[in-house]
């Protein structure tokens, strides 16, 4: 048996599905929501690269490394148009069984569901199944030292920073034109998860809007 399994996660404002070409129309939809792929500090498939990066995703979940999801809205009223829809993708990668830990990363929401609770009910949910059903010890996350959003978010969670790993890649991106990237590497430790908790679960039990 894996570490980690497929499995679908529901909370009130989203529903994180294993990641499948089922969801590849959605998601080229939401990734023209704001060009997402234009960001320069980030890694954003554009809307013709949308099927390589599903399957690649795939390709890393067959090898173990990586669990892929598609970020849904449920079927409420709030959601509107986009109830049923996938919004978005985010992953457990670089899955390590044997030192019980993850990361979560390559996350990215279409513009409209951008600053909504989509993103802390996300982290909400694969945190509490990797702390409390997978056991981890320790959640990373990743980003750039320039994508400010990001960072501010991934505090915003709870997570404390663990360093820096300075000239770690080459970006890729076309308009970075070979730039060296900074990451910022961040984690929440297996004792922090009952504080981290009772924060998340404050923060979405503030009334939208």
């Amino acid at each position: 048996m894996a570490f980690v399994e497929p499995v679908t996660f529901r909370g009130l404002h989203v529903r994180l599905e294993p990641l499948a070409q089922r969801h590849h129309d959605d998601l080229v939809e939401a990734v023209q929501d704001g060009e997402l792929w234009k960001l320069w500090y980030t890694s954003v498939p554009t809307p013709e690269g949308m099927k390589a990066e599903i399957d690649r995703r795939l390709g890393l979940q067959t090898q173990g490394s990586m669990m892929p999801f598609a970020v849904v809205l449920p079927d409420a009223a709030w959601a509107g148009e986009l109830a049923n829809r996938a919004v978005g993708m985010t992953s457990y990668m670089h899955i390590d069984a044997n030192n019980r830990r993850v990361e979560i990363g390559s996350t990215w929401y279409r513009r409209a569901v951008q600053r909504s609770p989509i993103n802390t009910e996300c982290k909400r949910l694969l945190l509490a199944h990797a702390f409390e059903a997978l056991n981890c010890i320790a959640v990373e996350f990743r980003t750039h030292w320039f994508n400010q959003a990001s960072r501010a978010a991934i505090e915003r969670l709870g997570a404390k920073l663990d360093g820096v790993l300075r000239s770690h890649q080459i970006n890729p991106h076309p308009d970075a034109k070979g730039t060296l990237r900074d990451t910022c590497v961040y984690s929440i430790i297996a004792s922090e998860w009952p504080s981290v908790k009772a924060h998340l679960d404050y923060q979405l039990s503030k009334p939208r809007g």
